[in-house]
């Protein structure tokens, strides 16, 4: 997205942008430039500082209300206090005019690469662990000692709720609630046949014993598998 009242400037940044395989969107209105933004939904924005209406930096801080994308100055301006007020406000990088296009386009691939691609942070992901079985709850597996187990989303939901809950007893109520939770009514008989399948899959990974009924009170996790574990 280019925010540039300069239409010359403007459309040239929009051609340059162009022969590498981009889209440059012109804003054409300079008092509803958040409106725009949110309509066009950018994943990078070119933006000028002297502004009709409102400056740079106002628009800046506007963008920031509502997303991360980055957002990169250009501006005649060339003072240090200017680039300064511009990263103060939510700028990612400033570039003075008069500017060589090439500069531009280097500027704002590297920050694409750095926000969407190949230098994106990836989400780490979400694991638990008890003395050695691990719940890769995303991919709805479980590990234990070099063997894997597929897991229904159910049966992911249960694991999780006795490995987060161990070594405490987990009453049936807890249990329901949380099945809930995901989407579907689930009653007594329901949770009792989902239990029994969960401790069928623990037991393909040498797991046994470990789903413990507490009478009157729910279900613990007893970790059976783990070196020196007594019986319960």
């Amino acid at each position: 997205m280019i925010v540039e009242d300069d239409a010359k400037i403007a459309e040239l940044l929009q051609s340059h942008i162009g022969r590498y395989g981009y889209t440059g969107v012109i804003v054409q209105r300079f008092d509803h430039v958040l409106a725009q933004f949110q309509q066009c939904q950018p994943q990078l924005v070119l933006l000028d500082i002297n502004l009709p209406s409102f400056d740079g930096y106002y628009w800046c801080r506007q963008i920031r209300t509502v997303s991360t994308c980055p957002i990169i100055f250009i501006s005649a301006r060339s003072g240090e206090m200017d680039q300064v007020m511009a990263l103060e406000h939510g700028g990612d990088d400033y570039i003075t005019k008069p500017f060589h296009y090439e500069v531009v386009m280097a500027k704002i691939r590297s920050h694409l690469r750095r926000v969407y691609g190949e230098y994106a942070p990836q989400a780490e992901e979400r694991t638990l662990e008890l003395e050695g079985l691990t719940l890769f709850t995303e991919r709805l597996e479980a590990q234990l000692n070099n063997q894997k187990i597929t897991l229904t989303k159910k049966e992911a939901v249960l694991l999780e709720i006795f490995m987060k809950g161990h070594p405490r007893v987990i009453s049936r109520n807890h249990i329901l609630d949380k099945l809930w939770d995901d989407q579907a009514y689930v009653d007594d008989n329901t949770l009792s046949v989902n239990m029994t399948r969960l401790r069928k899959k623990l037991s393909e990974i040498g797991i046994e014993d470990a789903m413990e009924t507490v009478r009157g009170a729910g279900y613990r996790l007893n970790p059976t598998w783990a070196k020196g574990a007594r019986p319960s």
